[in-house]
């Protein structure tokens, strides 16, 4: 019996194609794909359109390898998500979440399309966008907000290699921080004080280079994310304890203090292991992986690589996760860029970080495995990958 594509709701062809590409019919999938993507646009169901765009671009792009054919869905989508991020800011209150999905969507698109031209230029535009979206939160006194939509502005104009937009934002988020830290000091809240102190110091980084400003904010925030953690074991909140230790013996890493670094990570890997030991006995199987990765991380702050890999086998088998493949390279790279003292790694380890904290665990893991080849870090990501269960 034939099928009438023409009479089928777009969420059916979706559907459909899906099943065609997963039992192997390539050609039919996509062109399935195709027909759901121009029945939302037809339907007026934009975002929906863009994203299955963007998916058959990117699908044809591993399928073939041909960038020439993966071109006009990956562009059709860019275009698209232009149309609702312009829909998104017209908004009376911007979903800053949305914004930073669709923004992020339309610069991949352009970079993997080798556009360099509309890359620079839709980086500009956004970059004004949550400038001025921070200077509303600004003037609300809404400092959290502020900070995260300045933090993206930057981040864009970083992109842009506009210098002079740059420092003005760098110059403001220094501020920004210094108030958020003070203010939560004065509340009582000395782990949140420590975040905003860690923050800090990556912006002051990016005035003075890995020099005694940096090292004495980073210290800053390792004593408090130290006290914090006193603070959770006096209340008997070992999670917060052992999370706020592992933050301290990173930050005392960074600012150039291994020796209170190490003592610290050997103390929080042995009330962690009691921990993970608890959790598994209740078969929580969630927080014992969470917890199980914190001390692969500790190890790997104190020097013990090997027994941190192991441990990392143990989280993947208790709940695999992108988000602990991030993880677990990031803390290598904190390592590495501590006894490297090196100012470029500690930029991408912001990025790295900027990405972890969004969610967009895929960029920042590719991110990773980039920037551990370029440091000389191979053998230790083949560990990783062996523990991953990918041998090369």
């Amino acid at each position: 019996m034939s099928v009438d594509f023409e009479l089928m709701e777009p969420e059916e062809l979706e559907e459909l194609a899906v099943k065609r590409i997963n039992e192997g019919k390539l050609k039919e999938g996509l062109k399935l794909t195709l027909r759901a993507a121009r029945g939302y646009e037809r339907g007026g169901k934009i975002k929906e359109a863009a994203r299955l765009y963007r998916y058959l671009g990117y699908l044809v792009l591993e399928k073939t390898g041909d960038l020439g054919k993966a071109r006009p869905p990956i562009l059709k989508s860019a275009y698209l998500y232009i149309d609702l991020i312009d829909a998104e800011v017209s908004k009376p209150e911007v979903d800053v979440d949305v914004l930073d999905e669709y923004c992020s969507n339309v610069l991949e698109a352009f970079a993997t399309l080798n556009d360099r031209k509309n890359l620079m230029k839709y980086a500009g535009e956004f970059a004004k966008i949550y400038e001025d979206l921070g200077n509303t939160y600004e003037d609300r006194d809404d400092v959290t907000m502020a900070i995260r939509t300045y933090e993206s502005a930057h981040r864009y104009y970083s992109l842009m290699d506009d210098g002079e937009s740059y420092k003005r934002l760098n110059e403001k988020l220094i501020s920004l921080y210094g108030q958020l830290a003070e203010s939560r000091l004065e509340n009582g809240d000395v782990e949140g004080a420590a975040e905003a102190f860690y923050r800090l110091a990556g912006y002051i980084l990016s005035i003075f280079g890995y020099d005694i400003h940096f090292m004495e904010m980073m210290d800053t925030a390792a004593k408090n994310f130290e006290k914090a953690s006193k603070l959770s074991y006096s209340n008997g909140d070992l999670d917060g304890t052992t999370t706020n230790l592992l933050k301290a013996q990173y930050a005392y890493l960074l600012a150039k203090n291994p020796n209170r670094a190490k003592l610290i990570g050997i103390n929080n890997a042995r009330i962690l292991h009691q921990v993970v030991s608890s959790y598994l006995a209740k078969s929580d199987n969630e927080k014992a992986a969470e917890k199980l990765m914190e001390l692969t991380e500790s190890l790997i702050g104190i020097g013990k690589l090997k027994e941190a890999i192991e441990t990392y086998r143990s989280v993947l088998e208790t709940e695999s996760d992108l988000k602990f493949r991030v993880r677990v390279r990031l803390a290598v790279l904190k390592h590495h860029a501590a006894t490297e003292g090196s100012e470029e790694l500690l930029g991408d380890i912001a990025t790295l970080e900027y990405h972890l904290n969004r969610g967009t665990h895929t960029k920042a893991f590719e991110l990773a495995e980039k920037v551990m080849l370029r440091e000389g870090l191979g053998e230790v990501l083949r560990m990783i990958h062996r523990a991953e269960g990918i041998y090369e």
